[in-house]
């Protein structure tokens, strides 16, 4: 396995949460703290990516955007920066059921002819913000991509070379229906938690 450096994405404003989605709590654990593990399955090393103020709150090595109001393309950009890796696993703060089984089918999958690997959700969109990228030939392409004012992930995804992972390949993964449920809304957090209540509750352990 190649070596890989984890990142968590936490400098949204969650302007449709009403507060900071990195903070809420699942199963007795933040967001930031349930990613954070998962991250350490693949990595010793997890960072979280954030420019606000209060993050180091969140016990985690600080790494700041360096193109600000970027969006999640500014933070990947930011992590790839910082990144001493060959590899950056990226997730974003707001897909609190990602597992360490699925980075480590990711990371498995991680070839010298790959320059990332995203899966693709049930519907067919690509994740770009679960995700694994590789420093060198993510960076530049990256900065360049900002510079020119594009701030989409996916764009760069269609840029370089990357290995696109079917749902099929990440059925047999346990809670598989759940790893890409993104939390934006206080609606989404209410279905989230009551999600953990019914799992729990039929002895299928989220977390």
């Amino acid at each position: 396995m190649f070596e890989i450096e984890g990142f968590i994405l936490a400098g949204g404003a969650s302007s449709r949460m009403g507060r900071d989605k990195a903070r809420l709590r699942l199963g007795g654990a933040t967001f930031v703290a349930r990613i954070a593990e998962a991250l350490h399955t693949i990595t010793p090393q997890v960072r979280l990516v954030s420019a606000r103020p209060d993050s180091a709150e969140l016990n985690l090595p600080i790494v700041p955007d360096l193109f600000r109001e970027c969006g999640a393309l500014g933070g990947l950009h930011a992590a790839l920066k910082v990144c001493r890796a060959s590899w950056a696993a990226v997730v974003s703060c707001d897909l609190p059921f990602v597992t360490g089984d699925l980075l480590n089918r990711l990371a498995t999958l991680a070839a010298p002819e790959h320059e990332a690997v995203a899966p693709l959700q049930a519907d067919g969109r690509v994740q770009p913000l679960c995700a694994l990228y590789s420093r060198t030939a993510c960076l530049a392409r990256a900065e360049e991509l900002l510079q020119a004012g594009e701030l989409r992930p996916r764009v760069l995804l269609q840029q370089v070379r990357t290995r696109f992972v079917l749902p099929a390949e990440l059925d047999d993964l346990s809670n598989s229906d759940l790893l890409f449920l993104n939390i934006n809304t206080p609606a989404d957090f209410a279905r989230a938690q009551e999600i953990i209540k019914q799992r729990l509750e039929s002895r299928s352990l989220i977390h």
